[in-house]
C-alpha cells in the first residue's frame, strides 16, 4: 500500500483491464434502474439510436475510475474528491484499461492528485479524471 512518504510524482497505479459483457452491462443497468436500451438491446442501439454497438454506460466507468484507486490506496488511504468526464463512447466488446499517475503530492496536507484514465484498446484516454486521497504515513 502506498505510503505519503515513499511516493514520488510519477508513480503509476497499476492498470485495471475491464471487458464487459452483455450480462454485465445489463446487470449493472437493471442494478441503477437505468432502462435506456443502448446499453443493453443491441438491434434498438444500433437501427434506431445508430451506434456502432451497445454502449457502455459512462458511470460504469466511473465506477472503474474509482476502484482503481481505491484497490491502490487499500487500507491506508482514503478517497477525498473524484471527478471524471466522457468523452469518447466505449462499446461491448472492446477491451477498456484503467490506470492512473500520481501528479502532486501535499506532503504536509497528506494529499496526493491522481490523474486517472480510461483507455481503450487504440491507447485513446475515453474518460481522463482525476481524484484526491488522503494518505497515512
Amino acid at each position: 500500500m502506498p505510503r505519503l512518504s515513499t511516493l514520488d510524482v510519477g508513480t503509476r497505479l497499476p492498470e485495471r483491464t475491464f471487458e464487459p459483457t452483455s450480462v454485465s452491462l445489463f446487470l449493472y443497468n437493471a442494478a441503477i434502474w437505468n432502462a435506456h436500451r443502448i446499453h443493453f438491446d443491441e438491434s434498438y442501439t444500433t437501427e434506431v439510436e445508430q451506434y456502432p454497438g451497445v454502449v457502455v454506460d459512462g458511470p460504469l466507468q466511473g465506477d472503474w475510475l474509482s476502484q482503481v484507486v481505491t484497490e491502490w490506496l487499500g487500507d491506508d488511504g482514503e478517497l477525498v474528491e473524484l471527478e471524471y468526464s466522457n468523452r469518447r463512447a466505449a462499446y461491448l466488446g472492446e477491451c477498456l484499461r484503467a490506470g492512473g499517475e500520481v501528479v502532486e503530492i501535499d506532503r504536509a496536507g497528506g494529499t496526493v492528485t491522481l490523474e486517472i484514465y480510461i483507455k481503450n484498446a487504440d491507447d485513446t484516454v475515453i474518460s481522463p479524471g482525476r481524484a484526491v486521497v488522503r494518505l497515512r504515513d
